[in-house]
């Protein structure tokens, strides 16, 4: 029972965002949800089950949340979501542990993902603008996410890159 749906955990759940860095279909979109879908099945922290959640979108991003009010993700359970991510990659054929890239939406409205680098390099040739559809893996509420996941980046730290 510790996994529900997704949109029934609060506002205040803790929040995961794992972006890979390119598009994942198919049977290993597949692979990946069933496998994260194992993991959360019984996750636990100290003993405790964890009312836990996830949600896949775009075809790169893994958000998992954690209702902490009952019990809080500890540090060995998160890095055993961790090791258990990183242990799917090969199979999937795609990165979703890891920083340094940044996710957008381009002019057609697909998710590009490029270096910070060749972000800002995007920007300055005007290729990515304030104005251009930013994703914000660092949210750590539910509720954060809801807001501002997906966002100008304008009202992201993407912003800085520009």
């Amino acid at each position: 029972m510790p996994r529900v749906s997704f949109d029934d955990l609060p506002d205040s759940a803790r929040v995961w965002v794992f972006a890979s860095d390119r598009p994942v279909a198919g049977a290993a979109a597949d692979q990946l949800l069933a496998e994260v879908d194992r993991f959360l099945d019984q996750w636990r922290a100290h003993g405790a089950p964890l009312t836990c959640a996830r949600r896949w979108t775009d075809e790169h991003f893994l958000t998992i949340a954690v209702d902490q009010s009952g019990a809080a993700a500890s540090g060995c359970s998160i890095d055993g979501l961790f090791r258990s991510l990183k242990a799917l990659e090969p199979a999937i054929g795609a990165s979703l542990v890891g920083g340094g890239r940044v996710h957008f939406r381009d002019a057609t409205g697909a998710v590009r993902t490029v270096s910070r680098d060749e972000f800002t390099e995007l920007g300055e040739r005007g290729a990515v603008t304030p104005s251009t559809v930013v994703f914000d893996p660092t949210v750590s509420t539910l509720g954060d996410w809801s807001d501002h996941f997906e966002t100008e980046a304008s009202r992201s730290w993407h912003g800085a890159l520009l």
